[in-house]
């Protein structure tokens, strides 16, 4: 993960050893050599995703010094790495967060352990039905990633989850996924870990942004500092608008997006939400010769 990137691009090395200082452990070497079990776990799999994030900002830098973008926007963590983007937080600011909020997000699976599940050929309206139905007051699934139209995931306790993936196999569903993951993401389980987080975000040094950002919660722009801090808050055991945050993008004029950090998973998304709009990943040394050289 950004290996490629740092050994090309001094900007990118510097990114990595900032973060092993920051951090107080060498993630850099994490990230390039593995383990892999250790890399995907979710307290380093965070703030390595924003460290790829930040070091392929640097290099976007080199070849355009001074470009601001319209907007910026983060797919779940992704939010720390565009409010780094925007100003809103320093990257050692960031890289803390992001390594808190995994830490808590694990002890969270531990004390109320679930899971996900992707759901491909429904809308959202049919899986909020189908969550709510699923659901009892103790045992909880909603929808926690509307990814794009007919691309869902729903998150929650395991038997309502498996209520809900019968259900959604009965209402005509294409493909059922269960996520090979143990931590219910953007669900109700997520609660024990909201009272650390949330002081986590308020000890944040937060910033108003100088890009206009859209929060995950709502999918509108976050304008102040107080709005940051809730979104940032409130997305913990809240669904990932990205649809909604796309289809607002485009409505204010976007028609270029650019996906800075690792894959294109975003990028493959925003085919499926619009045909119009035209997006590029920059995660590697070849994406960005290819995009800046033809």
């Amino acid at each position: 993960m950004g290996m490629e990137l740092a050994s090309i691009y001094p900007e990118a090395r510097v990114a990595f050893n900032e973060a092993d200082h920051c951090l107080g452990f060498p993630i850099s070497s994490l990230a390039w050599e593995g383990p892999e079990t250790d890399l995907n776990d979710t307290l380093n799999t965070q703030p390595a995703l924003l460290i790829h994030s930040y070091s392929a900002i640097r290099v976007f830098q080199i070849y355009q010094p001074g470009f601001r973008p319209s907007f910026v926007a983060g797919h779940s963590m992704g939010e720390i790495s565009a409010l780094v983007a925007a100003g809103s937080l320093s990257y050692f600011d960031g890289l803390k967060l992001a390594r808190r909020r995994g830490e808590l997000m694990k002890l969270a699976g531990v004390e109320s352990p679930g899971g996900m599940a992707a759901i491909i050929g429904l809308d959202i309206a049919a899986l909020d039905k189908i969550c709510t139905q699923a659901s009892t007051s103790d045992e909880l699934v909603q929808v926690a990633n509307d990814n794009c139209p007919g691309q869902v995931v729903i998150s929650g306790s395991s038997d309502a989850l498996v209520r809900a993936i019968k259900l959604a196999q009965e209402a005509g569903a294409r493909k059922v996924s269960p996520l090979a993951v143990s931590i219910a993401s953007h669900s109700p389980l997520m609660h024990s870990a909201q009272e650390g987080f949330n002081q986590a975000v308020k000890a944040s040094p937060i910033q108003p942004p100088e890009v206009n950002i859209i929060g995950n919660v709502h999918a509108l722009p976050l304008t102040t500092i107080a709005e940051i801090r809730q979104d940032l808050q409130s997305q913990l055991t809240s669904r990932v608008r990205w649809t909604e945050t796309i289809l607002y993008l485009i409505d204010q004029g976007v028609t270029h997006f650019i996906e800075l950090g690792s894959g294109s998973v975003l990028t493959g998304l925003l085919k499926r939400i619009s045909k119009e709009a035209s997006g590029f990943a920059l995660g590697s040394p070849a994406d960005f010769e290819k995009f800046f050289q033809g």
